[in-house]
């Protein structure tokens, strides 16, 4: 079972038994000779105030409803699940709408495709995420396939120092390189065997004839730590916790899911504004 099904599941089974004790305690309460602190009919008895015979006897009663009747708990488990999803949803939708300039517009984000294209998706990567090479096809084809299409990649280094090395590297590259030749820098570098690190980004500057000394000045500069800092800053706030993660419209999609969900989606928003029609 996943960690957050877990403890997901145990936060709601001890919901369960708190509102099935207090239901057995309100009963035991309500017999004569109760020793219970008295209260008004609306308030159950303060669980402080049971005698060890009392408790027993509210173990028991739980125990034997439980027992009797599993799919309650299954039932509270998965509607507790749903909401918790709803709640997620909302919030993630209200913070995708507060941060929409940032995510698309920013002057510190990796433009591909139509720099002027009608619908924009946005990928946050890392460059020794699996899931984000082979998802790196799909926005090949997306770029090649749709020429109103831009694409703002946003690097999310989630994955370890390494990580971080080669996003520096890749972001201090941006300011020495054309706009067509961006995305290159970024296909090659993905494309790397093995991990990626600042070394690695470094070879693929190197390859591409850019200025290596200005490059490891411009990758400890503020450009790039005011890059990083926004790209993680909109990735916490949107609660997304791996990559790549795609963002179409007012949709986010989680993992590499295919070519297909992902144009339908962004034809989808091309249509009605939405990501689901």
């Amino acid at each position: 079972m996943p960690p957050f099904r877990s403890l997901l599941s145990a936060k709601i089974l001890a919901s369960t038994i708190l509102a099935s004790t207090i239901l057995a305690g309100s009963i035991l309460a309500g017999t004569p000779g109760a020793a219970v602190a008295q209260t008004t009919p609306s308030q159950p008895a303060p669980a402080a105030a049971f005698t060890d015979a009392q408790r027993q006897a509210i173990e028991g009663i739980i125990k034997d409803y439980l027992v009797k009747n599993p799919e309650v708990l299954q039932e509270a488990i998965a509607e507790g699940e749903r909401r918790q999803q709803e709640t997620q949803k909302l919030a993630q939708s209200a913070a995708l709408k507060e941060s929409r300039e940032a995510l698309v517009n920013s002057p510190h984000g990796v433009v591909a495709g139509n720099p002027t294209g009608d619908v924009t998706l946005v990928e946050f990567f890392d460059y020794n995420c699996g899931y984000c090479r082979k998802a790196l096809s799909d926005i090949q084809a997306l770029i090649k396939g749709d020429p109103k299409l831009r694409v703002v990649l946003k690097d999310f280094p989630v994955l370890g120092a390494e990580s971080l090395e080669a996003s520096k590297i890749a972001l201090a590259a941006k300011q020495q390189l054309k706009s067509d030749k961006i995305f290159e820098f970024h296909t090659k570098l993905l494309e790397s065997k093995g991990r990626v690190n600042g070394e690695r980004a470094v070879a693929v500057a190197k390859e591409m004839g850019l200025d290596v000394t200005r490059l490891m000045k411009d990758a400890q500069g503020p450009e790039v730590k005011a890059a990083l800092s926004e790209n993680v800053g909109l990735g916490d706030k949107l609660g997304l916790s791996g990559t790549p993660a795609f963002i179409i419209g007012d949709e986010i999609i989680p993992g590499a899911v295919g070519l297909e969900p992902i144009r339908k989606t962004i034809s989808d928003v091309r249509q009605c504004g939405h990501a689901s029609c």
